[in-house]
């Protein structure tokens, strides 16, 4: 303080190279109003996706609940797991040829099924429970998430738009993609805000939930490096939380080599059953190639179309500097989706938790006016829920 002098009292000016803290998420995020607008977002998206799985089932050949079309295809190999826990070894037909079989499931999912089946709950009533109460989870952390990198309305942006996209039926299924979500965008909230102690735990969830874990685990890694360059960061914290997350899908495709006795079981499995593999893209260039020159069937052409949109938005991202975290987990993610080979239909849903591709729109939205960001999402949000849902109920592949 300095001294009055005639008679005013003359305060000191902050020093000029002071930072200004920055506010609480909680508070910038809006606090319960402003999670709860997130939330009603989310139910919203799946209330109107219901209803067109409702609607388009109603039209085809062969009946279904709402309940069973949300419990096909991964989702039985998930109760399985759940259920029956996992097999001691390779599993194979009566040719003797190598099946894929639950081992490829990694197992944070299944826990939390057995959780609530352990609690008296019909096993595939909380296979649904598990995913809709992770989707909440989602949207809370998408938002959260959006505001610590770009503000409030970026944060709601999030969530409408990755909660509506062409994949995002699978919110709503017995899949490990809303859990996957909840856990990698509340990791790197926890990590863009220095919450070390949150990130490391969210980071090994995250790694031991699917195995594009690992690109989530590298993203937390630059976060954790580039945090101890700073003066006054304490070193431990970070390093520990990178650790931890790095240390997950190891984990995991080691206890599978042990319990199967080869070193690469998780890989054969994977290929055996699914045909997935990393061959450095050329099936994917080999599907775009195929598809946009004979344009066989209109899935495939959108599939194509969404998969280059995709490379395109990440671009727009990458060249707007995007946190690079969040950038490097992005890259390493869609290096993983696009080098790999697999059908081609299940890609748009791998691609969901990336959330690189959709920082564009979401950054333009939150900057548009109101009307013109609503209007926008609402679109984007018809053609996604209703392609979605068609997927589930017309089209007789899997996801």
């Amino acid at each position: 303080m300095i001294p009055a002098v005639d008679g005013v009292k003359v305060v000191d000016e902050p020093d000029a190279g002071a930072v200004a803290e920055k506010p609480r998420l909680w508070d910038a995020a809006g606090g319960w109003t402003g999670v709860l607008t997130a939330i009603g977002i989310l139910a919203l998206t799946r209330a109107g996706q219901l209803l067109m799985i409702w609607w388009l089932g109603g039209a085809t050949a062969e009946p279904r609940s709402i309940r069973e079309r949300l419990l096909i295809w991964d989702g039985g190999w998930f109760l399985r797991v759940a259920m029956d826990g996992y097999p001691e070894g390779y599993t194979y037909d009566a040719n003797g040829t190598l099946q894929g079989n639950e081992l490829a499931f990694f197992p944070v999912y299944p826990i939390l099924i057995r959780t609530g089946a352990a609690l008296g709950v019909d096993p595939g009533t909380a296979a649904l429970a598990v995913a809709w109460i992770a989707s909440i989870g989602a949207a809370i952390a998408l938002h959260l998430l959006g505001t610590s990198l770009y503000g409030k309305k970026a944060g709601w942006a999030l969530v409408a738009i990755c909660c509506s996209a062409p994949a995002s039926v699978v919110l709503s299924m017995a899949y490990s993609e809303s859990i996957f979500l909840a856990l990698v965008a509340g990791m790197f909230a926890a990590a863009h805000r220095r919450a070390w102690w949150a990130a490391g735990l969210l980071g090994l969830a995250t790694a031991l939930s699917r195995p594009t874990g690992v690109a989530a685990a590298l993203g937390l890694t630059v976060a954790a490096l580039l945090a101890i360059r700073e003066p006054g960061e304490k070193k431990l914290p970070p390093l520990a939380a990178a650790a931890a997350a790095l240390a997950g899908v190891p984990l995991f495709l080691g206890w599978v080599a042990w319990r199967v006795g080869d070193l690469t079981a998780w890989f054969k499995i994977q290929t055996a059953g699914w045909g997935t593999s990393f061959d450095y893209g050329s099936s994917t260039l080999k599907f775009l190639n195929t598809t946009l020159r004979t344009g066989d069937g209109w899935v495939p052409m959108s599939v194509a179309l969404i998969l280059l949109v995709a490379l395109a938005a990440a671009g727009v991202a990458l060249a707007r500097k995007t946190w690079l975290p969040l950038a490097v987990y992005g890259v390493v993610a869609m290096v993983l989706v696009y080098g790999q080979a697999g059908f081609y239909h299940s890609k748009p849903r791998l691609l969901l938790p990336v959330l690189l591709t959709l920082l564009p729109a979401v950054v333009a939205a939150s900057r548009a006016r109101p009307r013109a960001a609503i209007l926008s999402i609402v679109a984007w949000a018809l053609f996604g829920l209703w392609y979605g849902a068609y997927l589930v109920t017309v089209w007789p592949y899997t996801l």
